[in-house]
């Protein structure tokens, strides 16, 4: 019982992590993902999982960033975000939504920065690369739309984002960043025509680089406010163009269609065409932001002071004094927003030395971690290096144990290879000397016979001789001649072999045992054009007459077939029969002296011995030795 208690307190804590795994790492990845301006991605991803607080507030944030103020409320974003988390990541995320919000809808009394600066203090302190990232986005963002104004403050932020830098849209991005805030910033001097041809130049090569939509209209909208820098207007025209031809599905386009048709209104303008400037000037109208139009009323209302005034139009004063009020309430809000910066400048100050301090609490605390890390690290080293070693003299005593077996068995072997040579060695001289003495005891016998039948045919013409007497003579000859022979039969064969070859007197052997109608033997050979060492052929013979011979006793066979076949150099040896068969699984090839006698002196030539038998299906035995 309590093992089944444990198991499921197991199972529910291994579900629980891997959920939790499982939200921090959609939670991290939406956090890249947001970064790379990739809002379907966010959206897709979190949309499902409101429930849970981080995710939650990922997809607001992610929807405000992409609709640029052109939807919702105030009120809606303060209402929907889910302010129960406690922890760092979902304060900065909090304050990123807030920082929009005051941004985007409060035209009353924003505070942005001071939201922003927040959500840039913890998302250091959780050292979180894309919530610093984001972070760094929104200041930036505040600098490029002109609210913070006259403060050299924006290259440190500008800096460290570029610290994070290492992909072509993050490239980009940064560059669009720069452009701006040259473009806003008095400090560059002639320096800047300099700069903003460099970057145009940049941009150029990067843009071919990148598959994100979003990125590219920011690039093209940069590369717009550059070549107009650069005077080439005819390539200004050209993007803007583009631009206003994008997919605008999404609201993110809406404020660079917004731009591009000002810009090309304002460019038609220069080239002295004012009837299209007002047309393009209508055309903005209608993708201005309708939730939050102070500065895109302001823009409009400047132009049309201009382009009235040029012709001398009474229309022209009207539109100056509209555009001189929405500036002073644009004067207003900036205003507001750098009283927020200033607190909030001073607040830093005591914030910046309350980090610097828990960081070098934090290093303190990371060094002795490291050292006792390394000391850990060294001592499961040596613990390590011990017992390997120790393991090493275990398996060098157990591989040192195995040699001597092999050596006793290598001994062994080799022993009973020189008793096998030895018996074959004998063997032969045996059958030598008894092929020798059929030559001189038996071939002078014979000769006498021969002597006495040519008396005998002799004698029957012309009676000269006893004939009872010479028939007795001659029958004791042929008697002494059947013992002598019936002595030495066992070597029969040596002769031949050693005279004509293994496959004369293989098939010399088929025939006399075909030849008793019990028995047919089939022969066949490939290959074997020259003769064998005389020693293996007397050996093989042996094995093949010794086969030959158990399938005459044991196989109950009526057909067999010796195939003999020499590929390259080796020699092939397969002996079939259709008798009875039996079970080769059962059969110890290892005991007994038929074929074990016969395994040995397969091995003792180099080669190999199989057998494959079953039940009423006949027996195959395959031999290869190397020639």
């Amino acid at each position: 019982m309590r093992l089944i208690i444990i198991f499921f307190f197991f199972l529910i804590s291994h579900q629980t992590y891997s959920q939790s795994f499982d939200e921090k790492f959609l939670f991290n990845k939406s956090i890249e993902k947001l970064v790379d301006l990739d809002f379907n991605f966010v959206k897709n991803n979190t949309s499902k999982h409101r429930d849970k607080p981080l995710l939650k507030n990922i997809y607001y944030l992610n929807e405000i960033i992409e609709n640029s103020g052109y939807s919702k409320s105030f009120q809606f974003y303060n209402n929907n975000i889910d302010t129960i988390s406690k922890g760092k990541r979902n304060k900065c995320l909090i304050n990123l939504i807030k920082g929009y919000n005051e941004l985007y809808y409060n035209i009353d009394n924003p505070s942005s920065f001071q939201y922003f600066f927040q959500a840039y203090t913890l998302s250091k302190e959780t050292r979180n690369t894309s919530l610093i990232q984001l972070s760094l986005f929104a200041i930036l963002k505040l600098y490029g739309e002109g609210i913070i104004q006259n403060n050299n403050k924006y290259k440190t932020y500008l800096n460290e984002f570029n610290t994070f830098v290492n992909t072509t849209n993050l490239k980009i991005l940064s560059l669009a960043y720069e452009e701006k805030l040259l473009a806003l910033s008095q400090l560059y001097g002639e320096e800047t025509p300099t700069r903003v041809k460099e970057i145009c130049n940049q941009l150029e090569l990067l843009i071919s680089k990148t598959g994100n939509k979003k990125v590219i209209t920011i690039a093209n909208y940069t590369l717009v406010n550059c070549y107009i820098k650069l005077k080439r207007i005819e390539q200004a025209k050209k993007i803007i163009s583009g631009i206003i031809k994008t997919n605008n599905k999404s609201l993110f386009y809406e404020p660079f269609i917004f731009n591009s048709f000002i810009k090309l209104s304002f460019i038609n303008y220069l080239q002295q065409d004012i009837n299209k400037s007002f047309i393009y000037l209508d055309s903005a109208k209608k993708h201005k932001n309708q939730i939050n139009s102070l500065k895109p009323d302001f823009i409009i209302n400047s132009y049309l002071s201009e382009y009235y005034s040029s012709n001398k139009q009474d229309s022209a004063y009207y539109y100056l004094k509209k555009a001189n009020q929405l500036q002073y309430k644009l004067n207003f809000l900036k205003s507001n927003e750098i009283i927020t910066f200033s607190e909030v400048q001073n607040q830093t100050k005591e914030t910046e030395k309350k980090f610097l301090k828990e960081q070098q609490e934090n290093q303190l605390n990371q060094s002795l971690l490291f050292t006792t890390l390394i000391f850990l690290l060294l001592g499961i080293v040596i613990v390590f290096l011990i017992l390997k070693n120790s393991k090493r003299k275990r398996l060098l005593a157990e591989q040192q144990k195995e040699l001597e077996k092999q050596k006793n068995l290598t001994l062994l072997k080799e022993q009973e290879i020189n008793t096998i040579n030895a018996m074959v060695t004998g063997q032969e001289k045996e059958r030598i000397r008894i092929a020798e003495d059929l030559h001189d005891n038996i071939g002078s016998v014979l000769a006498t016979l021969k002597l006495h039948f040519e008396n005998l045919k002799l004698n029957r013409e012309k009676k000269h001789f006893n004939q009872d007497e010479l028939y007795e003579r001659t029958e004791k000859l042929i008697d002494e001649t059947y013992l002598k022979v019936r002595s030495i039969a066992h070597a029969k064969n040596a002769g031949v072999i050693a005279n004509q070859g293994l496959l004369v007197a293989v098939k010399i052997m088929a025939e006399k045992i075909s030849a008793a109608n019990q028995l047919k033997i089939e022969i066949i050979d490939f290959g074997l054009e020259q003769r064998l060492d005389t020693n293996t052929e007397i050996t093989l013979f042996r094995i093949i007459q010794e086969l030959t011979t158990n399938i005459i006793k044991h196989a109950e066979a009526s057909e067999a077939t010796i195939n003999i076949s020499q590929f390259n150099d080796a020699l092939n040896i397969i002996i079939e029969d259709n008798g009875k068969g039996f079970d080769s699984n059962k059969i110890k090839v290892t005991t007994g002296m038929g074929l074990h006698s016969i395994q040995k002196r397969i091995e003792h030539l180099g080669g190999t011995f199989q057998i494959d038998s079953s039940f009423k299906s006949g027996t195959s035995i395959i031999m290869n030795i190397p020639t």
